[in-house]
């Protein structure tokens, strides 16, 4: 497998470490949440009042339940705001799921997958944000992310690698698929930027791989690898519970949003 997707009914700790190593584009977990749990937390969803990434930067739009360190990143750390906004995202989240939290099913999950610890990970020693709701109707402009290029000094504790976590809540008839390019950034990139995405020329010569989720799929892939959202096609909407995962030097992983 040159740069594919591996799927799975049960998380393995090679998974991790393959995708880490970039073996494979994406590991796609069947049933990471049963559709119960995923119609649930849709249920309840619609008493939650949703904001969206800055539109200035960010179109089509993106509505989404709590902040992304993207949006709060000031010249001396993350802004005032986004603890705030933080606290009150989680606070809204933590019902969700029959009075539960579904980012406490996740982590638990991936600490079963991943055979050690999964911890929030800090910016000057207070636990960052992590596990956004998001709705991609209209797809996302191919970009990459990549926190130690990206905003240096956020982490406390510096990743050897990145990777993205969905868990796919509602997904549409058709579309909607993750595409993952085998191409990272490059400083000449720059002049192809248009706001937070770049011309996906840039890519169109590399492997690649397409991610379908079915609902309560769990999808993991390396977002420093150029990606993009496909837009829906057909009725129904795009909404995953979405995350990124430190691997450090030490067992734990990190996730923040």
């Amino acid at each position: 497998m040159l740069f594919g997707t591996e799927v799975t009914d049960r998380l393995e700790p090679q998974h991790i470490l393959r995708l880490s190593a970039g073996v494979v584009a994406a590991v796609r977990v069947r049933d990471f949440f049963t559709r119960h749990q995923c119609q649930e937390v849709m249920r309840a969803l619609e008493g939650c009042e949703m904001g969206s990434y800055d539109e200035r930067f960010v179109q089509p739009r993106v509505a989404k339940l709590g902040p992304a360190a993207y949006d709060y990143y000031g010249n001396n750390g993350l802004t005032a705001e986004y603890w705030d906004y933080g606290d009150r995202s989680a606070k809204a989240r933590a019902t969700l799921l029959h009075g539960e939290d579904p980012l406490d099913l996740a982590a638990d999950r991936l600490r079963e997958g991943w055979h050690d610890d999964v911890r929030r990970a800090t910016s000057g020693g207070r636990p960052m944000f992590a596990g956004m709701i998001r709705e991609i109707n209209q797809g996302a402009r191919m970009h990459f992310d990549e926190v130690v290029r990206e905003f240096p000094g956020l982490l406390d504790e510096i990743p050897v690698c990145q990777l993205a976590f969905n868990c796919f809540l509602s997904m549409p008839e058709g579309g909607g698929e993750s595409v993952v390019f085998r191409r990272r950034w490059r400083p000449s990139d720059e002049g192809h930027r248009d706001g937070y995405g770049y011309d996906s020329a840039l890519a169109e010569d590399q492997p690649v791989a397409e991610v379908r989720a079915e609902l309560g799929d769990g999808v993991l892939f390396d977002p420093r690898n150029y990606h993009l959202v496909r837009p829906n096609a057909g009725s129904g909407r795009r909404v995953t519970l979405s995350f990124f995962i430190g691997i450090t030097t030490r067992g734990p992983l990190h996730i923040w949003s």
